[in-house]
């Protein structure tokens, strides 16, 4: 089957196209290989929202739950059981992608327990419990930025296993998410770990960031503020991304660990799918063009620039500082950028916490209703 010109276009100019999605569904119906083989897709990531939606609706899962209650599983073995399967399975699918990218593309991405968000030694024993359980080397363990999800990326990444870090909103906590990967890589390369057999992405938030600063920009309501609608977000990105080329394609203290075999923290974009009609649709995707990057999407976003994005090569490079002009017109109009960052980390923590907590619920509820 052929690939979507478009999107064939996008993973051409340095951008690996990942699904936001994974269901028992997509699996056993042979969709996530279908998406592989037309629309470019080398990679899936998966959240807490995302497993919620996919256990909660139709009945994918429902003989693998019964089955786990008359075994006396409790809610968290089946969800762990659940979920690790399908992980699992979608790394198996994507197996061709991983070897024909010497490791780089074809991961699938499990996050750890919401609820430990601000646990670093709990985060810890998970990741490492979490990637034993899937057992597949092109998985990618995902940690949140929280301050306390710093040090535990580092110790994860020391026993030599491969980390999505999620939730970054801001350009500070990006770059400790790279000192944190940095530190990580040179902690596993003295505890005798192959460095070329360890990955890792940053997820930075996109679209998020848009609506949380367009609402206090209409709060504001000046003609300068106003003005300043829609441009937060891939300017917030595109200082993430110079950031980025600072600490790996300057030297300093990457050098002897890419002469190690190292690889770089990709930038990864997260939260791509347009919030506001009044925006385009593939906003988050062509104006976040560039190497070295992936651009995880949810499938509608995914479908529209199948059918109208417009690539036109690279829109990163040498964006920075018409970006950082951006965030200084913001501050200029009233805009707290440090209050909007603390706040979109604390409900990004909590929103993947509600949908895990609604997932516990409505998993008990089968399995109480199967051994009924």
């Amino acid at each position: 089957m052929a690939q979507n010109r478009n999107l064939a276009e996008l993973s051409a100019a340095g951008v690996s196209v990942w699904l936001d999605d994974l269901s028992r569904d997509r699996l056993t119906s042979g969709n996530l290989a279908e998406l592989i083989d037309t629309k470019s897709v080398v990679g899936v990531t998966t959240n807490p929202s995302i497993f919620q939606a996919a256990l909660s609706k139709g009945t994918a899962y429902a003989a693998q739950v019964t089955e786990l209650a008359t075994r006396g599983a409790d809610v968290d073995a089946t969800i762990r059981t659940a979920t690790t399967d399908d992980v699992r399975q979608a790394c198996d699918v994507l197996r061709p992608q991983w070897k024909a990218s010497n490791g780089v593309d074809g991961r699938v991405s499990i996050e750890v327990d919401p609820r430990l968000a601000h646990d670093t030694d709990k985060t810890i024993l998970q990741a490492i419990e979490l990637w034993k359980i899937v057992d597949r080397p092109n998985t990618l363990i995902k940690i949140p930025a929280t301050l306390a999800g710093l040090p535990a990326i580092t110790a994860v990444l020391a026993e030599g296993i491969s980390v999505n870090v999620t939730l970054i909103f801001s350009v500070e906590r990006h770059r400790a998410v790279m000192d944190a990967y940095l530190a990580g890589l040179e902690a596993a390369q003295q505890a005798g770990h192959d460095l070329n057999t360890i990955h890792s992405v940053a997820s930075f938030f996109v679209s998020r960031v848009d609506t949380e600063i367009d609402k206090r920009l209409e709060a504001i309501g000046t003609a300068e503020a106003l003005a300043l609608r829609g441009l937060a977000g891939v300017a917030n990105a595109r200082l993430a991304y110079t950031a980025y080329e600072e600490v790996f394609c300057s030297g300093g203290r990457w050098t002897p660990l890419a002469e190690a075999g190292a690889w770089v923290q990709r930038p990864l974009w997260a939260s791509t799918g347009v919030k506001n009609p009044d925006y385009s649709d593939t906003l988050y995707v062509t104006e976040l063009v560039g190497p070295n990057t992936v651009n995880t999407m949810p499938e509608k976003t995914l479908d529209a620039v199948a059918d109208h994005g417009e690539v036109t090569g690279d829109t990163l490079s040498g964006t920075g500082p018409q970006s950082q002009v951006v965030f200084d017109d913001l501050t200029a109009v009233g805009i707290d950028l440090a209050d909007v960052f603390r706040h979109l980390e604390d409900d990004g923590v909590d929103k993947f916490e509600k949908s895990w907590q609604e997932l516990l619920d409505a998993t008990q509820g089968q399995l109480d209703a199967a051994t009924r």
